[in-house]
């Protein structure tokens, strides 16, 4: 509690809020950095389990499923404690279960163990959903979708270095860019004791309710977000579409090109180098010439066009011109959560934030069985096939599905907001 309250006066001693974004910018990069690191080398640890391709695919997508099922749970409990405790203690939890997850994802001797630590390791990580309302308590609404961005370009850079390590970690040994993820973990949770303040001021707080950390509550309290809430459908297609694509991507481009840790820690870090300059350099000056609404309609339409152009690749190089191209595509996520944000009040920002947290979760609760059943069906296809772009395909289906709703969703509040201004 001590700890608390000075972070709190070493963020009141600012006297500016702006002053506490560069704290939080520097903890989300050390946490993606962390999560990047092991992306490339989780399928082949699931794959040192395993005797054949199907089998690979299908407790990969086990492995994944139980992160996502836990967080799904933890993640709006995590945003309502935010909310009435403060971001920072809720933040360390999630740091301390990460490094705990990376540790013992590296010691794992049997998929039972690695099942049962991704179960632990989603209970406790919110971070993301966490470190969105931090950035809402620091920031005025008209700034938000800029802000979110900056944030999304310190995903970004941790996407590009975070991959790349592991690739090349991977590389030398299997276990080894667990372990560094572990103590990257750990300096984030060392980093968040003794530097990062809270933002959110006692007088904001709110008691904690379990009713409001119930994830099914808080998926209907989203839903009911005057002028926002008909946006969870378009949250959920999009999301759903992009957990697909990371539950696949490794072994997609494994299976259809032969690639290994190296190459897809490189594809990875594209997408990365992406996001981060989309959202840190370019997104404040898009906003400047088009609305957060209509920048989520031309994002949807990218990453449609992206995702059918992914699954038909013939060439690895493909994959990477595609990436560069969808550069609307990382627009998306910091657009919807501006709006929904906006449609928030301030003492409800974690419960908001951390439910659409809850919501991305439960789509990745979904995404590894349906990822892993369309891989595993096109698994015994030739290098090279254009039918083991199914997941793909698929992903392109959603986020067509997406853009329907975000466009009927946008026209009908124009139409609702016309009305009243004639009443």
């Amino acid at each position: 509690m001590s700890q608390s309250r000075t972070g709190f006066r070493l963020f009141a001693a600012h006297g500016n809020r702006t002053a506490a974004m560069p704290f939080i910018m520097l903890a989300s990069l050390i946490d993606m950095i962390s999560i990047g690191i092991i992306i490339p080398v989780l399928p082949a640890l699931v794959g040192s389990f395993t005797d054949s391709q199907p089998d690979q695919a299908f407790w990969y997508g086990v492995v994944t499923f139980a992160f996502g099922f836990a967080n799904f749970f933890g993640s709006p409990i995590l945003g309502t404690l935010s909310d009435a405790y403060g971001r920072r203690p809720v933040l360390l939890i999630g740091f301390s279960g990460l490094a705990l997850t990376f540790f013992a994802t590296g010691l794992a001797t049997s998929l039972a163990m690695l099942i049962i630590v991704r179960l632990v390791g989603g209970a406790m990580q919110a971070n993301i959903s966490v470190a969105n309302a931090y950035v809402a308590d620091i920031t005025v609404p008209a700034m938000r979708a800029k802000r979110f961005g900056m944030l999304g370009a310190m995903f970004g850079v941790g996407f590009i270095l975070g991959p790349v390590m592991g690739g090349l970690l991977g590389a030398i040994n299997l276990h080894l860019p667990f372990y560094v993820a572990g103590s990257l973990a750990v300096l984030n949770l060392l980093y968040g004791c003794f530097v990062l303040p809270e933002s959110l001021p006692p007088q904001s707080r709110r008691p904690f309710k379990w009713q409001a950390a119930n994830p099914v509550a808080a998926l209907r309290g989203l839903a009911q977000l005057k002028g926002a809430g008909r946006l969870v459908s378009v949250i959920a297609c999009s999301g759903l579409a992009q957990f697909v694509m990371y539950t696949c991507w490794v072994l997609y481009t494994t299976f259809k090109f032969g690639w290994g840790p190296l190459e897809n820690g490189w594809s990875l870090a594209a997408v990365g180098v992406v996001a981060a300059i989309v959202q840190g350099l370019l997104l404040g000056r898009i906003l400047k010439l088009v609305s957060p609404r209509r920048l989520v309609v031309l994002g949807l339409v990218s990453s449609t066009l992206a995702y059918v152009l992914w699954g038909a690749a013939t060439q690895g190089w493909m994959m990477f011109a595609i990436i560069f191209v969808n550069i609307l595509g990382a627009t998306v996520t910091s657009a919807i959560q501006s709006i929904m944000s906006g449609a928030a009040d301030e003492k409800s920002q974690g419960t908001t934030l951390g439910a659409i947290g809850g919501l991305n979760s439960l789509m990745a609760v979904l995404a590894p069985p349906i990822g892993a059943a369309l891989l595993t069906v096109v698994s015994h296809l030739p290098k090279g096939d254009w039918r083991i772009g199914a997941p793909f395909y698929f992903c392109a289906v959603l986020q067509a599905a997406a853009l329907v709703l975000a466009v009927w969703h946008f026209r009908r509040e124009r139409r609702e907001r016309g009305a009243a201004t004639k009443a």
